[in-house]
């Protein structure tokens, strides 16, 4: 088994400022998506699909969410060699700083790795959306005798601006490399697609920030520490130096790197046919298996509504909207384009019938919630009324930011009763 070679290393990101309020209390592998899962499920669940049982997580930044969700997600047989395992920033010997950036995290975390036997490092992103067999990608690397393989995607001029962008000769060798490339310089960078993609406009290859190093190319590589970032450094220098392919993906993927891209992944799964399939059972997306009871629905008109499990809901309305594990929602509120991600615990019913809580956790009576994204354990009193959109200014306060237009709740904030967003 080709797999079995193979060691998985993926990236947890740095701090997330663009995430930021879903990144102020965690890291982002760790930020919920979906209504039950977390961004982390994603690589891994592809690593397991895919036959790769072995991997690392690195992280700096909040871990301590990150680590428990994985402690208590993947448990593997004790008789076999798979594990997951978070490697957060620490000070050793050699080294007392914070990850620099990509090519450093893996070269402060190289002493961990060398105690595997392994011939390819397969390096992910802890921050992408999407369902690829990593065993298809490995035997391109193998067959092409390749040093390096890098996953592409091709995305149009004005998405490209914020990719690596390259060229291929017609044996898919990278030929030349370009970071983030300004709009008046990418229209110089077309490649050979595919009839389907030049019908969409995509013509240049971005690079996914995926790739596959030769184990003994790797540590090489990681002796020079002037090189902090793959992306920017480690693959053009090498372009001219080493093989290095482009393995091409067409299937769905996006980048979730701020909240637009964010906001817009998940509600793409209320789609009637969504892009990114949770409904393929030959490559399920995996994560901590709650025992939850089933969600229970009173009298709410659903459109286009994705629900997870044990919510109690008493709503109107729900319209194009993903409602995570738990969730509260009552009488007569309407909930529009918004993503809610639940809550961590329900709260007892003798404190709910002794009034102990002033405002239940979930959304209130009588609401009207409209593009939003509303992180856990939120409490929303009732007659709230919350209409996002692109009339709202960028700004920030205690309970909530608005970036571009969405009303972004931050975790465990509290709304009085009649508030107005």
């Amino acid at each position: 088994m080709i797999n079995n070679k193979v060691l998985s290393i993926i990236l947890g990101g740095g701090q997330g400022s663009r995430l930021y309020p879903l990144t102020e209390e965690r890291s982002k592998p760790a930020v919920p998506i979906a209504g039950k899962y977390r961004l982390v499920d994603i690589p891994i669940s592809n690593c397991i699909n895919s036959g790769i049982k072995r991997m690392y997580v690195l992280t700096q930044f909040n871990s301590a969410s990150l680590n428990r969700h994985i402690k208590n997600t993947y448990h593997f047989s004790f008789f076999s060699s798979a594990f997951v395992d978070v490697l957060a920033a620490e000070q050793t010997i050699k080294s007392d700083k914070w990850f620099q950036g990509t090519a450093d995290a893996v070269r402060q975390s190289m002493h961990h790795f060398l105690r595997h036997d392994y011939e390819y490092a397969l390096i992910l992103s802890g921050d992408q959306l999407y369902q690829m067999d990593y065993t298809e990608m490995v035997n391109a690397h193998i067959e092409a005798k390749a040093d390096i393989s890098v996953g592409t995607y091709p995305v149009n001029a004005k998405d490209g601006t914020a990719f690596g962008i390259l060229k291929t000769d017609d044996n898919n060798q990278i030929t030349s490399f370009i970071e983030k490339p300004s709009a008046d310089v990418i229209v110089d960078w077309k490649s050979d697609v595919s009839d389907e993609m030049k019908q969409q406009g995509r013509e240049y290859l971005g690079s996914t920030g995926i790739y596959i190093f030769n184990k003994d190319l790797l540590v090489e590589l990681m002796n020079d520490e002037s090189t902090v970032d793959f992306g920017k450094e480690i693959i053009p220098q090498n372009i001219d130096k080493h093989k290095v392919i482009s393995y091409p993906f067409e299937g769905y993927w996006t980048d979730i790197g701020n909240i637009d891209s964010f906001f817009e992944a998940n509600l793409g799964l209320t789609d009637e046919i969504p892009e990114f399939n949770l409904y393929d059972l030959d490559n399920r997306v995996y994560t901590n298996a709650r025992i939850l009871p089933t969600s229970k629905v009173s009298g709410t008109n659903l459109n286009k509504a994705v629900i997870a499990e044990g919510c109690l809901i008493h709503a109107a309305t729900i319209e194009k909207s993903v409602i995570g594990i738990r969730s509260r929602i009552g009488k007569e509120s309407t909930v529009i384009n918004t993503y809610m991600m639940g809550s961590d615990y329900y709260e007892s019913l003798e404190d709910i019938e002794n009034q102990n809580i002033e405002i239940l956790m979930g959304i209130g009576e009588r609401c009207f919630i409209k593009n939003a994204i509303i992180d856990k354990n939120c409490r929303i009193g009732d007659d709230v009324r919350i209409n996002g959109g692109k009339h709202l200014e960028d700004t920030e306060t205690d309970t909530y930011v608005i970036k571009d237009g969405i009303v972004v709740l931050k975790k465990g904030a509290v709304l009085t009763s009649g508030t107005v967003i």
